[in-house]
């Protein structure tokens, strides 16, 4: 009987407040996403080294961890066990690219084993090469099996459980507002930036993100004012824009009392959710007059999306 493997690729996320500064070490020496001519280690020692400091007070305002490990332990089980209930001979990994279990350990343990095939799925969305891309070059660098037993899922950004799902995260949230206020919010759909310079080489990103946010409204009859916007900027290169913090500023600025705001990037809630959206970004809004602020729970432990992973992974096995 043929046994296969599913490999959950993620970023990791620090698992204690001394986690921090090697994890931001790890994430400035990927080469995927900075790309220095020279003494790259250099550079990402000192900025993790000057970061760290900063982030961990974040860090403690969440709970001082990532939660991204156990939301992506607690998927792997539910994944496994679906694939399973379908008597399929299957084992699901968890690879991170910036934290424990790192992906070069989980290719050691993989290649022990005799599969006849190995799934890579992102728990990334849509594909970009600073994450995907990232990942897949991590496990490529690492495994020295048989390259024929490797399948790649590149992005489900249009799996219609994925945008079930986060239809369902969107529907609860909304039940939390006033009732009176239900019809008068504005969503704002916000994604993880890149750099301008990643979109200009290709990269598929920022419009598999915009099609994820049209197929959402389209299921939902565009039921509400709808926004794109794009969080995290590192650095001082040109990123996607609108700024996420900026598009709240304008809204509450032309009198919008009710934002609700949809993470459509991430799977799992972690500090960009928790922190940066949650708190920080709430703050802008109070400054501006919203009254009413929600974050959608992150998918975290959804079924309809494990669902879809399901999907994803029967695709590729018939």
């Amino acid at each position: 009987m043929n046994k296969y493997t599913v490999v959950l690729l993620n970023l990791g996320g620090p698992d204690s407040l001394e986690a921090v500064e090697p994890f931001l070490y790890n994430l400035f020496c990927d080469p995927d996403i900075f790309k220095l001519p020279f003494a790259q280690k250099l550079f990402a020692k000192l900025i993790s080294h000057f970061r760290a400091p900063k982030v961990i007070e974040e860090y403690k305002l969440i709970g001082g961890k990532s939660p991204i490990g156990e939301w992506t332990e607690i998927q792997r089980k539910k994944l496994e066990n679906k694939l399973r209930e379908r008597q399929l001979n299957v084992d699901v990994h968890v690879a991170m690219r910036y934290w424990k279990p790192f992906t070069k350990d989980v290719v050691q343990k993989i290649e022990r084993e005799n599969y006849s095939k190995i799934i890579l799925l992102p728990l990334y969305p849509h594909y970009s090469f600073t994450t995907t891309g990232s990942s897949f070059n991590e496990w490529n660098r690492n495994y020295k099996g048989d390259k024929n037993k490797l399948v790649y899922i590149k992005n489900y950004h249009l799996n219609e459980k994925y945008i079930d799902s986060l239809n369902q995260r969107i529907d609860e949230t909304i039940s939390k507002f006033p009732q009176e206020e239900q019809k008068n919010i504005h969503l704002i759909f916000s994604a993880h930036g890149t750099p301008i310079s990643e979109v200009k080489k290709g990269d598929p990103y920022s419009h598999q993100i915009k099609e994820t946010m049209e197929a959402i409204m389209k299921a939902r009859n565009y039921s509400h004012p709808y926004h794109l916007a794009f969080q995290s900027k590192v650095g001082p290169m040109k990123w996607l824009e609108p700024a996420t913090d900026k598009v709240i500023e304008d809204l509450g600025k032309d009198g919008i009392k009710n934002l609700l705001v949809v993470p459509i990037s991430f799977v799992s809630d972690h500090i960009e959710t928790l922190y940066e959206l949650d708190i920080e970004y709430r703050h802008v809004a109070h400054q501006v007059g919203v009254e009413n602020y929600f974050v959608i729970k992150g998918l975290n432990d959804s079924d309809l999306f494990v669902e879809a992973l399901v999907e994803e992974v029967l695709k590729v096995l018939n």
